[in-house]
């Protein structure tokens, strides 16, 4: 059956449901390698995106596998980092270090504008890159010690990689892949990558309650990315982005009544300019002409 909700309440429901999953990672990160999470989210995804294409009677086949790859290359190491950081951060501060793959995605661009010699460099996006960073040192240096330099790298290298995840995304829709079938061969890279992962390190035993936090994370990422891949394609792209920071907020929730994760006045000024500067790089790309308004801003999850 496919969504019916409007467009701003799939947006509210999946950055709820990507809040939930950060919290079922952060759980099993205590009994699972990151590489492992990421095997049993993409094969629970993998599994839920045939058995909807199936339904729906849509084709797994691609005529461009090497886009996939790449695509699943970027993802899937994004996914890797960004679980990492969940395991090792305060669950808000690691979800706003991947959030700033809008960002990213502005200095990218500003980036292109440099190499191919345009006339100048929207200052404003320069603005919004630097406003991004700030808000990075206000959020890392309140809440992480020496020990956790590692894990916010990693959330910094993940917000990075999602943001070429992203462009990538927007390159395959332009190339007519649907949704299902970007998702499905992402669950595909992941697969092979975890299950490299775990012939390298080895694997840990199941309990019941691992396995439920492994299947809950596989499905909540599931239909959280269709949800938001839904919304961005029949919505406003500026209120989809909006919206889809509320993750932030409900992971700032979470990780105060479960984790008893810190939260101060200067790591709440830094999350709320890496807010600012994303929705003002979303708004100036929207305005970009070669921009599609269904690819525009790709769904999170890498």
């Amino acid at each position: 059956m496919r969504l019916t909700m409007t467009a701003p309440w799939l947006m509210f429901t999946a950055s709820l449901l990507f809040a939930v999953m950060g919290v079922c990672v952060k759980f099993a990160s205590a009994l699972y390698g990151a590489g492992e999470i990421v095997f049993y989210r993409s094969l629970v995804g993998a599994l839920i995106i045939f058995a909807l294409s199936r339904s729906r009677g849509t084709s797994l086949r691609t005529r461009v596998p090497e886009m996939h790859f790449w695509r699943s290359t970027s993802g899937v190491i994004a996914l890797m980092l960004w679980f990492t950081a969940i395991g090792g951060l305060p669950l808000a501060t690691a979800m706003t270090l991947n959030y700033m793959s809008s960002v990213w995605m502005a200095l990218f661009l500003i980036g292109g504008s440099v190499l191919v010699g345009a006339a100048r460099v929207d200052g404003r996006l320069v603005a919004a890159v630097l406003a991004g960073f700030a808000g990075v040192a206000l959020v890392l240096r309140p809440t992480i010690d020496q020990q956790q330099l590692w894990f916010g790298l990693a959330g910094l290298l993940s917000g990075m990689l999602a943001a070429l995840a992203y462009l990538q995304v927007t390159a395959l829709g332009r190339a007519g892949e649907p949704e299902e079938r970007i998702v499905f061969y992402f669950s595909l890279g992941g697969l092979a990558a975890g299950a490299a992962w775990m012939l390298w390190q080895g694997g840990h035993a199941h309990s019941a309650r691992g396995l439920g936090l492994l299947l809950a994370i596989g499905a909540l990422a599931t239909a959280a990315q269709m949800m938001m891949t839904r919304a961005y394609r029949i919505g406003r792209t500026l209120v989809n982005a909006s919206l889809q920071y509320l993750g932030i907020v409900f992971a700032v929730g979470f990780g105060v009544l479960l984790f008893d994760d810190p939260v101060t006045v200067s790591a709440l000024a830094g999350m709320m300019l890496i807010v600012a500067a994303g929705l003002g790089a979303t708004l100036l790309r929207t305005r970009q002409p070669h921009d599609s308004p269904d690819t525009r801003s790709p769904p999170h999850d890498a």
